[in-house]
């Protein structure tokens, strides 16, 4: 079992990989759903979150594949992935880390500032959760 705390620091190894659609490589591009695979795959041995998807969210798609491959989860803590919308569908995936003096951060390719990062995870972005989930493998 890989705890939490290995899904984080695998997680801020990809900081600075900058973002490009539906790309994986930690160190040399990814998107939101990229962070999630490669760091499942590095820990876990887990990759069948790979599934196709569009730039545009439609239909629930990602609630629809994280249903699939994850654990649904009761809320945010270390080590889980946030499915979160900026507009009506879900279209975005971070992994919560623990920030410095308190509290949960997020880490995620973000693509507003074209690389993954890590900050604190805030009322801003609490608000655009949809789902949370457990990584298979991870222990709780």
């Amino acid at each position: 079992m890989t705890t939490p705390e290995e899904i984080v620091a695998e997680a801020r190894e990809w900081i600075g990989t900058r973002w490009n659609h539906q790309h994986r490589m930690k160190g040399v591009a990814t998107d939101c759903a990229g962070i999630v695979v490669g760091v499942a795959k590095a820990k876990c041995g887990f990759d069948a979150l790979i599934e196709p998807y569009s730039r545009q969210p439609a239909k629930h798609g990602l609630i629809r594949i994280c249903e699939r491959h994850m654990i649904r989860a009761n809320g945010p803590a270390l080590g889980r992935v946030a499915v979160m919308r900026f507009q009506d569908e879900p279209q975005h995936l971070g992994i919560f880390g623990d920030y410095p003096g308190g509290g949960l951060s997020l880490i995620h390719a973000y693509a507003e500032v074209r690389k993954v990062v890590e900050h604190r995870f805030d009322e801003t972005w609490a608000a655009r959760v949809l789902a949370v989930y457990i990584i298979p493998g991870v222990e709780e």
